[in-house]
């Protein structure tokens, strides 16, 4: 009896090894719309949807209201501040053609509303058009009553690029 017991305790320990040794899949799980929101979340979803427009249309004085003064602005390439964003848009360093929001999520704590949208962005960087998969979180604070834009960051997706570049 003792050596059953002892083989079942090695095999499930050589299992539990085994397992522990694997790497975990990788997450597939994205953000989903959801069917309703509130007014409040509504608000936040057309403004990031605006503020897309403004970025393919290079709509500096828009986004210099939209944008907080202490904002940050995290890309592929490196991480800075409203002034450096707002130069880059203008003189076309990195011009946001188009967006595809795949899906978008929006949660609101107190006076900080926090979206996510799921994007292939279409891009015109250093004159060569690009398109990228990316999970994109925008922060907003609401202040005196008006959302301003504290954060923006890209962070590159492992799903492949859902839009044709070349069809739209």
């Amino acid at each position: 009896m003792k050596t059953l017991m002892l083989g079942v305790f090695l095999s499930t320990l050589l299992m539990q090894s085994s397992s522990a040794q694997q790497s975990p899949a990788p997450p597939t799980e994205t953000i989903k719309t959801a069917a309703t929101h509130t007014p409040e979340q509504q608000e936040v979803l057309d403004l990031s949807k605006a503020k897309w427009d403004w970025m393919a249309d290079k709509k500096v004085d828009s986004l210099e209201t939209l944008f907080d003064d202490k904002a940050m602005f995290t890309h592929m390439g490196g991480t800075w501040g409203k002034t450096q964003e707002l130069a880059t848009i203008k003189s076309g360093g990195i011009w946001y053609k188009k967006a595809f929001v795949y899906a978008s999520d929006v949660r609101i704590i107190g006076d900080t509303a926090i979206l996510l949208n799921d994007i292939d962005l279409v891009a015109v960087v250093g004159g060569k058009e690009v398109t990228n998969p990316f999970m994109v979180t925008e922060v907003y604070i609401k202040e005196n009553g008006k959302w301003k834009m504290g954060q923006l960051t890209f962070s590159h997706l492992l799903r492949p690029v859902k839009v044709d570049s070349n069809k739209n």
